[in-house]
C-alpha cells in the first residue's frame, strides 16, 4: 500500500491516500464525490454559503430584524381568529428548542409537535418538558407503533443505506401535515438554519419524502407489516406548497444565531441542559451520525457542522481542525447506545456485527420515485 499525503491546507499529514481539505473550511473529499475545489483550494460548499449571507438566505443584521418583525406581525394578523399562530416540530435539540424559546418571546401561540420514537435521551425528554412548560407551548406527542417502526429501522440497516433517520423524518412531516390540515393552520416554523447548517455534504444523502424507496427497502428487508405507520410523499409536499396549505418559515435565518449564546439563553430560561453535540438528543440519530456514517461510509458529519460554524463566524478553521482530531464519540457511551439499539431492534451481537460488516449501499440501489427528485427541487 503506497503512502501518500493528507492535505489540510497548510498542514500535511502522512496517510494511506491523499485526502484534500478545503483551505477555508474543513470540508474534504475523503467520502464526497460531489466536492469541487477552485484554483485557490476553496470548496464549492463554503463558496456558495458565503455568497448567501445578506443576499438570499442569512440576514444576521438590521435587514433580518426587519424581516423577522414583518414575519411575526403577519403570523399574528393572519391567525388572530385561530387558536394557534403556527406549528413547530420540537425534537429536544438546540435548533428547534431555541426557536421555540424565541417564538414565545415574540408572543407567538405555538402548537408544538414531538415524535417519540422510543430513542429520546433522558436529557432530551427533560429539556422538552421544561421548555414547553416555561414557554407555555402546547405539545402534542406522537409515538409511532414501536414494533413496526423498529422493523423499518432494522430493514434500513439490513439494506445498508446511509440515512437511517429517514423513517423518523418522514413520519414527523406526515404528522405535521395532518395537524396543519386539522387545525386549519398554514405556517410551519422550522428550526432549519444557515448558521449551523449552511454546509451539508451532498454525497450519501437521499430524499426523506421518497415513499417508493421506503416501501421497497421494507419489502426487501422487513419482516412485519408497517400499516400502522403514516407516511407522506414529495407529491403531497408539492401539493401543500403549490396550494399554499403549508408555508415553511425559517426565522433563525433572520437573527444572529450563535450556538454557545443560544445554549446559555436556554439554560437561563428553563434550565436547558447541554446534551453533548449536534443531533445527540436522540440515541438513534447519535448512532447514525457518529457510528453508522463513519464506519459504513467513511463520513464524519462533524466536517459539515464545523464548516458551517466557520462560515457563520463562530469558529476558526484552526479550531475546527482541532475538533476533528478529537474522538468521534465516548466509547462507553456508544457501547450503551448500541446495546440499547440492539435491544429495541431485537437483534443479537452477531446479527449487529453482520450488518456492520456487510457491504454498504446507496438509496438509489433500490427503487426510487423519479418524480420526487424534480418535485423536491421545486419546493426546496
Amino acid at each position: 500500500m503506497s503512502v501518500l499525503n493528507l492535505d489540510f491546507g497548510n498542514e500535511r499529514i502522512t496517510g494511506v491516500r491523499e485526502i484534500r481539505y478545503c483551505k477555508r473550511c474543513v470540508m474534504n473529499d475523503s467520502s464526497d464525490k460531489t466536492i469541487i475545489f477552485d484554483d485557490n483550494g476553496c470548496c464549492n460548499y463554503c463558496t456558495k454559503a458565503l455568497s448567501e449571507i445578506d443576499t438570499t438566505t442569512y440576514f444576521p443584521n438590521e435587514k433580518g430584524k426587519n424581516r423577522l418583525e414583518d414575519m411575526v406581525s403577519m403570523l399574528k394578523r393572519e391567525n388572530r381568529e385561530k387558536k394557534y399562530d403556527c406549528i413547530m416540530g420540537i425534537s429536544g435539540g438546540l435548533d428547534s428548542s431555541y426557536l421555540a424559546y424565541l417564538g414565545s418571546t415574540w408572543g407567538l401561540r405555538i402548537l408544538g409537535v414531538h415524535i417519540d420514537d422510543g430513542y429520546d435521551t433522558e436529557i432530551s425528554r427533560s429539556n422538552i418538558k421544561k421548555l414547553c412548560e416555561k414557554a407555555k407551548i402546547e405539545l402534542r406527542i406522537i409515538a409511532p407503533d414501536a414494533e413496526q417502526f423498529n422493523d423499518l429501522i432494522l430493514a434500513y440497516m439490513k439494506a445498508g443505506v446511509p440515512n437511517l433517520a429517514i423513517p423518523q423524518d418522514n413520519i414527523l412531516f406526515a404528522f405535521l401535515y395532518d395537524t396543519v390540515e386539522k387545525e386549519h393552520l398554514k405556517y410551519f416554523l422550522s428550526g432549519g438554519n444557515f448558521a449551523l447548517e449552511c454546509i451539508l455534504q451532498q454525497d450519501h444523502v437521499f430524499n426523506a419524502m421518497d415513499t417508493v424507496n421506503i416501501m421497497d427497502i421494507h419489502k426487501k428487508f422487513g419482516t412485519k407489516p408497517i400499516d400502522k405507520l403514516k407516511f407522506t410523499s414529495s407529491y403531497k409536499k408539492y401539493l401543500n406548497s403549490r396550494r399554499g396549505r403549508v408555508v415553511q418559515l425559517r426565522p433563525l435565518n433572520y437573527v444572529d444565531y450563535n450556538r454557545d449564546r443560544a445554549f446559555r439563553e436556554l439554560k437561563e430560561f428553563c434550565g436547558f441542559e447541554y446534551y453533548g453535540s449536534k443531533h445527540l438528543e436522540n440515541i438513534l440519530t447519535a448512532f447514525v451520525q457518529m457510528y453508522w456514517f463513519p464506519k459504513k461510509f467513511g463520513v464524519d458529519k462533524r466536517s459539515s457542522h464545523l464548516s458551517s460554524m466557520i462560515v457563520s463566524g463562530q469558529m476558526t478553521r484552526e479550531e475546527a481542525l482541532e475538533e476533528l482530531k478529537k474522538p468521534l464519540y465516548d466509547e462507553k457511551v456508544m457501547e450503551e447506545y448500541i446495546a440499547f439499539i440492539k435491544e429495541r431492534l431485537g437483534i443479537t451481537d452477531k446479527e449487529f456485527d453482520e450488518i456492520m460488516s456487510a457491504p454498504s449501499h446507496e438509496h438509489q440501489d433500490y427503487k426510487t420515485d423519479k418524480a420526487s427528485v424534480v418535485l423536491r427541487k421545486i419546493v426546496k
